[in-house]
């Protein structure tokens, strides 16, 4: 990939793409303003963006605003199927193997790395990967309109191809036209905030349009790539490749989260996989003709089938149903038996249904071997495995649901449980041994029957009912509806304790040989920075408590720890969070390590670089050494979701791209130099983070910091825009301890200062060179190169910065009141920006900002006037709103206020 053929390639390659992604853009902005001169054609001279709206005619300004977003998700849509195009023509041109980020380029990796077969199958047998969806209040689009966008994405697809006719070509087109008319006729505002119910089924829109098909495929990557580079061997693929979710069971600041709600969810999840599963053998029903008189059948299927019909006759008698067609009444009895277990169609009532998934995954593995007795081989693999390989990653749940709390309010329910069995009013310091004495004690005593409470408050009640629910519902559906429990904001072994003994209070433990264990996972979620550096030291003694140890090994060996990016960035800066997330899992690997107990990652990021969100693969190779050993969950967050899964052909890159990336990771981070930890390395970034923490704490701990970001930002704002069922805010905030992160890093990003992406990094670096001096300067430059970590952060830094609009900011500065605030916190953000700018510079060699981001410095510039002319127009309008008098004036400037945070979202690609 390094030759100058290559690289001249890759320059065409580019060339072709930007040619492409300029023609589509075209070709739809043609359409919108078609679609403009029809429905407001008086918008139009405003809609380049070159000139203020607000000032020369404020009644247009919804439609302006309107346009706008439109014309910005139009380019997200015009992008993705770029880049898709792109892909394709980069496998055609170089070959599989060569593109980094697919299964056959990692596999070719693999054996020039002198792994063998036996390597490879282990690597698929220990590997986990399990993508999380979250519902946080960041998804600024509604179902509808994701949907328009998925057939404006199909639209374009279709054109790509040669063949249509001149004729052809118009139709589709006019079809183009018409999605971006239902675009503009759709309000794109939600009327009202949606439940809890309306994001679960928002998170399964996602798997009916496209993710449940994208397992088999995966698979049959993954299957091709190895014949490729090892072939004629043979391998057994194994169900790798799951998905969790937080949708329902995410109770932290979401007082809507109920035990009832959790429990619909739980409901809402398993069916959903069932519906498909009909709708499978539904098809493969019509499919699987096979007369008995043209192959041979086995003895032991036939017996087989004479069973199943037996089975089902009491509900149909299939006997008589497609006679000779032994394949097809075999599927027919499967599909009784599926919807038995739906309790829907022939088989309601009847006790006919599957125990569970094992039980229709044999099913599907009998009639697999069955084909292949009757020399079928080709179409067991074809139309039989996929389902089989289906089954196999959902089963009967689609995803496996997440329950979340926090510490605080788990304490507050054991310390009401502590009073109620003691009988006294106070129980002792929850930091104190006295606490952890009896905690260690409850874990370690029988319970012959499970303890009663009453009289308690709501929150304990709801709390404990959460586990009582749980230990239920995995009687009464399956152990496997449910994922781990997140204990939000751990600071100490007995915050997690404390979840222990809840789960054995309400019925969650097991009793084996003579010992306990729980059977839910408890995962902690350090998310500050210093609960971050004492995570080492509480891992290494929660892991040598043998409750813990017993439980762990009995749930698969492995303990899950949970970094969060958000809160660690909000509490420490970015290139601090950075630094200490890095630290935190090599050392955490090393004490998994020394108590025998692995320990694997779970990383809390979001969309925006602010919350942990960079480019897929460089963010994983960058993990440390030896972190990811197969192992890997992340959340995916908001619009992140849409962004990955709506269509089907990005969603099967963003699978492919997540899992290979960590095959890569695992198969050679020990051995790569850009990750082997360096002494003088570390004491740098040690050096530079003290630095930026440092320049951060000031910001952060300035007098009129909150009541600046109050008023310098639409924060107060987004309560109004029901994107989430989740509270925006916490009221009453005073401290930046007091603001949640998510609003945090939406209102820096809609105010176009994105401060939690990139203050800091500038003092820090030029406080390094300028006590370092020239030498420090030429370190730092070779740091960049040779230290995947220092690249990653100066790489998003700087992506960060070119996202900063100073003028915009400016404006936005003007509305807080107080000027001695204004100016001092202001000032300080201007001057941090402009060293950031120079530093970066300097040590990345640019002259400009993202000179070496060709792709994305286009995406920029395609936005750039739109993006500044809406950020101005947006200050104007939250000046307005604040200042408006009575009802009617309060409708008439939110509209255009709402539409103007969207239009802002869809241009820089994420809420926050």
């Amino acid at each position: 990939m390094q030759s100058n053929e290559l690289v001249n390639q890759k320059q065409s390659l580019d060339e072709i793409a930007a040619a492409y992604a300029k023609e589509v853009v075209d070709l739809l902005t043609t359409q919108l303003i078609n679609v403009i001169k029809q429905r407001q054609p008086e918008i139009l001279p405003y809609f380049d963006g070159t000139s203020p709206v607000l000032e020369n005619n404020k009644e247009l300004l919804p439609g302006v605003m309107q346009a706008w977003g439109i014309w910005f998700q139009l380019l997200n849509v015009a992008e993705e199927n770029t880049g898709m195009r792109r892909r394709r023509f980069a496998e055609k041109e170089y070959g599989l193997e060569n593109v980094p980020g697919t299964f056959a380029h990692v596999f070719k990796v693999a054996k020039e790395s002198g792994i063998d077969t036996n390597g490879i199958q282990q690597l698929l047998d220990f590997s986990h990967i399990r993508p999380t969806l979250t519902a946080h209040p960041t998804e600024a689009k509604r179902v509808t309109v994701l949907q328009i966008h998925r057939r404006i994405y199909v639209l374009l697809y279709r054109l790509e191809a040669v063949r249509w006719t001149p004729r052809e070509r118009e139709k589709f087109i006019a079809a183009l036209r018409d999605e971006i008319d239902l675009l503009w006729l759709t309000g794109e505002l939600r009327l009202e905030k949606p439940s809890v119910q309306q994001e679960v089924a928002w998170g399964l829109h996602f798997f009916e349009q496209s993710l449940f098909e994208r397992i088999p495929e995966t698979h049959e990557r993954i299957k091709w790539a190895l014949g490729k580079i090892y072939p004629g061997a043979k391998f057994k693929i194994p169900p790798f490749f799951q998905f969790g979710s937080w949708i329902g069971g995410d109770r932290d600041g979401n007082p809507f989260v109920t035990n009832e709600v959790t429990q619909q969810t739980l409901i809402k999840n398993r069916h959903a996989v069932l519906h498909h599963y009909i709708a499978l053998l539904g098809k493969l029903v019509e499919k699987i003709s096979i007369a008995r008189t043209n192959i041979r059948i086995s003895n032991d299927f036939e017996k087989l089938l004479n069973g199943k019909l037996e089975e089902v006759k009491s509900v149909i008698d299939l006997s008589s149903r497609n006679p000779g067609e032994i394949f097809r009444q075999y599927v027919s009895c499967m599909l009784i038996k599926i919807k038995g277990t739906l309790n829907t169609g022939e088989g309601h009532f009847s006790g006919i249904r599957y125990t569970d998934a094992d039980d229709f995954i044999k099913d599907l593995k009998q009639l697999v071997q069955g084909l292949h007795a009757s020399e079928c081989s080709h179409l067991a693999e074809t139309l039989v495995v996929p389902i089989l390989q289906e089954a196999e990653a959902f089963r009967f749940r689609t995803v496996r649901l997440d329950l979340r709390e926090n510490s605080t309010t788990v304490n507050h329910t054991l310390v009401s449980l502590w009073k109620a069995i003691k009988g006294k009013d106070e129980a002792p310091d929850l930091s104190s041994d006295e606490w952890k004495d009896w905690l260690m004690s409850e874990l370690d005593r029988p319970l012959s029957k499970l303890p009663t409470f009453s009289n308690l408050d709501e929150t304990t009640t709801s709390t404990l009912g959460l586990f009582q629910m749980s230990a239920r519902m995995m009687k009464e559906l399956d152990r496997e509806a449910f994922g781990h429990f997140i204990l939000s904001m751990t600071q100490s072994v007995s915050d997690i304790l404390a979840v222990y003994l809840l789960a054995k209070y309400a019925g969650l433990f097991v009793f084996d040989k003579g010992k306990e264990y729980s059977n839910l996972p408890i995962v902690p979620l350090f998310e500050t920075i210093d609960d971050l550096q004492q995570a080492p030291e509480i891992m290494k003694e929660l892991l040598a408590i043998p409750v813990v140890q017993r439980s762990v090994r009995a749930q698969g060996g492995m303990q899950e720890v949970m970094i969060g990016y958000s809160d660690s960035n909000k509490d420490g800066g970015y290139l601090t969070a950075n630094w200490e997330l890095s630290k935190a899992q090599e050392q955490l690997t090393k004490t998994g390590e020394s108590a025998g107990i692995p320990i694997s990652f779970f990383h809390g990021r979001g969309g925006s670089v602010s919350r942990g969100g960079a480019p897929t693969g460089k963010a994983i190779s960058a993990q440390p050494a030896g972190s990811i050993h197969g192992q890997m969950r992340i959340t995916e967050q908001g619009e992140v979701v849409s962004s990955k899964y709506a269509n089907e052909g990005t969603a099967q890159y963003q699978i492919e791209l997540l899992a290979a990336s960590v095959f890569e990771h695992t198969i050679v981070s020990l051995n790569e130099e850009e990750l082997k930890p360096r002494r003088e390395f570390n004491k740098a970034m040690e050096e530079l983070s003290t630095l930026a923490f440092a320049h951060y704490r000031t910001l952060a701990e300035t007098d009129g910091l909150v009541d600046y970001y109050s008023a310098a930002s639409p924060v107060e704002e987004l309560a109004k825009m029901n994107i989430g069922s989740r509270p925006a805010r916490r009221f009453g905030a005073k401290t930046l301890k007091d603001l949640r992160a998510i609003p945090w890093v939406f209102a820096w990003t809609q105010n176009r200062h994105l401060v939690p992406g990139w203050y800091g990094a500038g003092t820090a670096l030029h406080g390094f060179i300028k006590g370092h001096g020239k030498d420090g300067e030429t370190f730092l430059k070779s740091m960049f190169r040779n230290s995947r970590l220092f690249g990653l952060i100066i790489d998003e830094v700087e992506k960060t910065l070119s996202l900063v609009d100073m003028e915009v900011a400016s404006a936005y500065a003007d509305l807080v009141a107080d000027e001695q605030v204004r100016e001092h916190i202001f000032g300080m953000i201007k001057t941090e920006y402009n060293l950031t700018r120079e530093m970066v510079l300097n040590i990345t060699g640019e002259k400009v900002l993202c000179e070496r981001f060709k792709r994305f410095s286009r995406k920029l510039n395609r936005r750039s006037t739109i993006l500044h002319q809406s950020g101005l127009e947006q200050v104007k309008l939250v000046a307005q709103f604040r200042g408006q008098k009575g009802e009617d004036d309060l409708l008439r400037h939110l509209v255009p206020l709402l539409l103007s945070i969207n239009c802002i979202s869809a241009g820089l690609g994420w809420t926050g």
